[in-house]
C-alpha cells in the first residue's frame, strides 16, 4: 500500500479517473442534464487525468507491495489513452444526436474503459492485469452495441461478446498454469525466475496461452476474425476507441511481460512466435484490405496489418523494437482516430456514406475534410515525413538490429501493398468527379477532433527524435 502523501500523489491520475466515473453515475442518476454536460465533464476529466500522468512521467516507481507501476512507460500509455479517449468523446457529442444513441451510459463505459486500460498499463501483477483487461473488454462489448436500434451494431456486440469471452478463457487458464508452477502472480518474481521457469512444460504451455489471448486482443492473425464485423458493425467513434487506445492497451501489457523478461538479456524465446504472426498480420491485413469496398471494414483490415508491423518489434526484442512500438501506437492512434473521425461524420443513417465509392469528389464537395482525410491516409500508408512511415522505420530498424533483416524486409513489401488501398481513396477524393455536388455539414465540435489529431500527427512526424527521447529512457 501506499505509505507517503508523495505515494498517493503518484496514484492522483487513477484515483481522480474512479472518483470522476463515480461522480458521472450519480450525475445521471439525479440530474437530467446529464446529455448536455456528461460529454464535457468526460473530456474535462481525460484532460487532467492526461496532463497529470505526463507531469508524473519521470516519478518512475512501484507501489502496493510491487503490484503497480507509475510513472515511466504507465505515464506514457495513460496519456495515450486519455487524450484519444478525450478526442473520441469531443466526436461523439453530435454523432450519437444524429443517430438516437446519445445514451449518458455511452460517456460513462468510456471513462470505465479507459480506467481498464490505465490499470493494465501500471499492472506488475497478472491478476491486476486481468482485472484491468476485463473492465476494458466488458465496457467495449456493451459500447459495440450502443445503437440498440441498429441490428449490425447488435450482431457486432454479440460476436465480440462471444469470442472476447473465448479469448479470456485462454488468458485465465494460462494465468492458472503459471501460477501452479511458479506459485506467484507476481511479474517481478516470475521474470526473474523465467529461466528456472522456462525448463516447466505447464508454464511453458501456460505463457503460451496467455500469448494467444493477448494476440485476439490486438488482432493478430490467425486471431482476427472478429474484427472486420465489429469495427463495420460498431458505431463509428467507438470503432475508433477500440482499434486504438483498446489496441494501445494490449500491446501495453505485451510490452510490460516481454521487457521484463528481454531485460535479463537471455535468448529472445518469443521471436519465432512473433515473427511468424508478424508476417501472416501483415500480409493478410494489407491483402485482404485491397478487395474491400467499406471504408470501415478497410481500415479494419489495415488495423490488423499494423498490428503485424508492430509485433515485429516485439520479435526484434530490443530497446529500439520496443520504443518504436510505443511511438507507433502513439502515431497510429491519432492517425486512426482522424480516419474515423472524418468518416463518422459523412456517415449517414442506414450505414450510407461508409462506402468507398462515397468519397468521390470529396475535395469539391468539402476541401478541409478531403485534405484532413487525405493526411490521415498518407500517414497510415507510411509515407515521410508523416509520423506512420518513423513508426514503422523505428521497429524495422530494431528488426535489423536483433538480425531479423528478413522480417524488416518483408514488412517494407507489405507497406508498399497497402499503399494502394490508401491512395485509392484520395485518388477518389481528388481527381474522380462524383454526381453528387451537395455540401457536406458537418460538427464543428467533431472537426475540432480531428483537427487535434492531425496537428499531433504532423507533431510527431516533424520531430520523431523529440519524442523518442522521452520514450527510450523508460524502455529497460
Amino acid at each position: 500500500m501506499p505509505t507517503t502523501n508523495n505515494d498517493w500523489i503518484l496514484i492522483l491520475p487513477e484515483i481522480i479517473l474512479a472518483s470522476g466515473i463515480v461522480f458521472s453515475v450519480l450525475f445521471e442518476i439525479f440530474s437530467k442534464k446529464g446529455k448536455e454536460l456528461l460529454p464535457w465533464f468526460s473530456i474535462l476529466l481525460f484532460f487532467v487525468v492526461a496532463l497529470l500522468s505526463i507531469i508524473n512521467i519521470n516519478d518512475n516507481f512501484i507501489l502496493f507491495s510491487g503490484m503497480m507501476e507509475v510513472g515511466g512507460k504507465s505515464a506514457i500509455f495513460n496519456a495515450i489513452f486519455n487524450i484519444g479517449a478525450s478526442l473520441v468523446v469531443l466526436n461523439s457529442i453530435d454523432y450519437l444526436k444524429k443517430y438516437g444513441a446519445n445514451f449518458n451510459e455511452y460517456y460513462i463505459l468510456i471513462q470505465s474503459s479507459v480506467l481498464g486500460m490505465m490499470v493494465m498499463a501500471s499492472a506488475r501483477d497478472i491478476l491486476l492485469v486481468f482485472m484491468g483487461l476485463e473492465l476494458m473488454s466488458i465496457c467495449f462489448y456493451v459500447l459495440a452495441g450502443i445503437n440498440r436500434k441498429k441490428n449490425s451494431s447488435n450482431e457486432a456486440s454479440m460476436k465480440y461478446f462471444l469470442l472476447g469471452a473465448f479469448a479470456t478463457g485462454f488468458i485465465v487458464y494460462g494465468i492458472a498454469l503459471i501460477y501452479g508452477t511458479t506459485g506467484s502472480t507476481s511479474l517481478q518474481n516470475i521474470s526473474q525466475n523465467f529461466l528456472t521457469y522456462s525448463t516447466n512444460i505447464l508454464f511453458i504451455l501456460g505463457s503460451i496461452l496467455v500469448l494467444i489471448g493477448f494476440s485476439f486482443k490486438i488482432a493478430a492473425v490467425p486471431f482476427h476474425m472478429w474484427v472486420p464485423d465489429v469495427y463495420q458493425g460498431s458505431a463509428t467513434t467507438v470503432t475508433g476507441l477500440m482499434s486504438t487506445t483498446g489496441k494501445t492497451a494490449a500491446f501495453s501489457v505485451l510490452i510490460i511481460l516481454l521487457t521484463a523478461i528481454y531485460s535479463l538479456e537471455l535468448k529472445n524465446v518469443f521471436a519465432p512466435y512473433f515473427s511468424a504472426i508478424a508476417v501472416l498480420s501483415m500480409f493478410v491485413g494489407s491483402i485482404v484490405a485491397l478487395s474491400q469496398n467499406n471504408i470501415k471494414r478497410m481500415l479494419a483490415y489495415s488495423s490488423i496489418a499494423h498490428a503485424g508491423y508492430m509485433i515485429v518489434g516485439l520479435a526484434a526484442g530490443n530497446i529500439l523494437g520496443i520504443s518504436g512500438i510505443i511511438f507507433y501506437l502513439t502515431a497510429y492512434t491519432f492517425m486512426n482516430l482522424g480516419a474515423f473521425g472524418i468518416i463518422s461524420m459523412i456517415e449517414r443513417e442506414n450505414d450510407l456514406g461508409t462506402e468507398i465509392n462515397d468519397y468521390t469528389g470529396l475535395g469539391n464537395r468539402s476541401p478541409i475534410l478531403a485534405a484532413l482525410m487525405s493526411l490521415f491516409m498518407f500517414g497510415l500508408a507510411g509515407i515521410p515525413p508523416m509520423a506512420g512511415f518513423f513508426g514503422k522505420y523505428y521497429v524495422f530498424i530494431g528488426a535489423i538490429k536483433a538480425n531479423l533483416t528478413w522480417l524488416a524486409i518483408l514488412g517494407v513489401l507489405s507497406s508498399v501493398i497497402s499503399v494502394y488501398f490508401y491512395l485509392r481513396i484520395v485518388v477518389l477524393i481528388y481527381f474522380k468527379e462524383s454526381p453528387d455536388k451537395s455540401k457536406i455539414d458537418y460538427s464543428i465540435a467533431g472537426l475540432i477532433s480531428v483537427v487535434i489529431s492531425a496537428f499531433l500527427v504532423l507533431l510527431f512526424g516533424f520531430f520523431p527524435d523529440s519524442i523518442m527521447k522521452i520514450i527510450t529512457p523508460f524502455v529497460k
